[in-house]
């Protein structure tokens, strides 16, 4: 498997990152574990997750996802082999949450704690803190990377001015910056990104690794109508897809799908691994079939003939 390299980082992954905000969720440590193991011995390397996963689930109240997936690596003996990212700053309880230096410092204590690891690989800044100097995390940042806590840091949610801001912090305080970013990205939202954005991090060379790579769902072409919203816990993020473009979006996935013989989420994720600029998507599964399917998505190949019909259908 050929990987690629994460911006300017020394890290190189494979073109799919399993997201482990399934784990400990709709995803019990036992799947959870299958699942990994299924990703691993296909020779994937980059697990995503964030010490706030899956804090929303009835019972959970976050880091649930981090400890299923340190306990995973201990029992594997795999950690050298394998590329955690995690993130901080989401609401974790009472004066937990943000990206002060104290809490930063705190947190990353935690995530360490739990993923049974000396240093995490990449950390990212989970949201915008607006309450909080970008020289504070930055230099937050460039302590742990001194302490070897972690080896890089990134960003999740950033628009262009905000990433301009960020990079200019770091220029102008001479320390990391962020090497890679995490979007939102699919072929239903596709604006975020290619409005500026994708252009910015490809000028500086920054990592991007898409989040919501299957639209919550939405890709998977299981919903096609509010009668279908029920079949998941995250159906109700899908019915403001179910308009016309979302449609169009579907009827374009189906024709694809069936000449290549493959599913649509499949080619779904073929199109985000096709996209200039992004190194992988983030993608997540709750059964071993699942990951198989994840895994397959690598593996096609969509003509040009293919792209074009997807991004006239998904066009804004």
């Amino acid at each position: 498997m050929q990987l690629r390299r994460l911006g300017r980082t020394d890290l190189s992954i494979a073109p799919m990152v399993l997201g482990g905000n399934v784990f400990g969720w709709t995803a019990d440590k036992k799947t959870s574990f299958a699942v990994l193991d299924r990703f691993a011995e296909a020779g994937f390397n980059a697990i995503d997750t964030a010490d706030v996963y899956s804090a929303w689930a009835q019972g959970n109240k976050g880091g649930e996802s981090e400890t299923i997936i340190g306990e995973w690596m201990k029992a594997r003996g795999n950690r050298g082999r394998m590329i955690i990212i995690t993130k901080v700053g989401s609401p974790m309880g009472k004066g937990k949450e943000g990206l002060s230096a104290r809490y930063i410092d705190e947190a990353v204590e935690a995530s360490l704690k739990r993923l049974q690891t000396e240093a995490i690989d990449l950390y990212l800044s989970h949201w915008p803190d607006i309450a909080t100097p970008l020289d504070e995390t930055l230099g937050a940042y460039q302590r742990l990377i001194e302490k070897g806590k972690i080896r890089w840091c990134g960003a999740s949610n950033l628009t262009a001015p905000l990433l301009e801001a960020a990079l200019a912090a770091s220029k102008a305080r001479g320390g990391p910056r962020y090497e890679v970013l995490q979007p939102a990205y699919n072929l239903a939202d596709r604006a975020g990104l290619e409005s500026g954005l994708a252009d910015l991090c490809r000028r500086e060379e920054i990592g991007v690794i898409t989040y919501y790579s299957l639209a919550q769902g939405f890709l998977s072409s299981k919903y096609r109508s509010e009668a279908d919203l029920p079949k998941s816990p995250r159906g109700g993020g899908v019915k403001a897809y179910l308009n016309p473009r979302g449609f169009r979006i579907l009827d374009a996935l189906d024709a694809v799908s069936a000449r290549l013989k493959a599913k649509p989420a499949e080619v779904a994720l073929a199109w985000v691994i096709g996209q200039r600029g992004v190194t992988a998507p983030i993608a997540s599964a709750t059964s071993v079939e699942q990951t198989d399917s994840l895994i397959r998505s690598t593996e096609l190949t969509l003509s040009a003939a293919d792209m074009r019909a997807l991004n006239e259908a998904s066009s804004l």
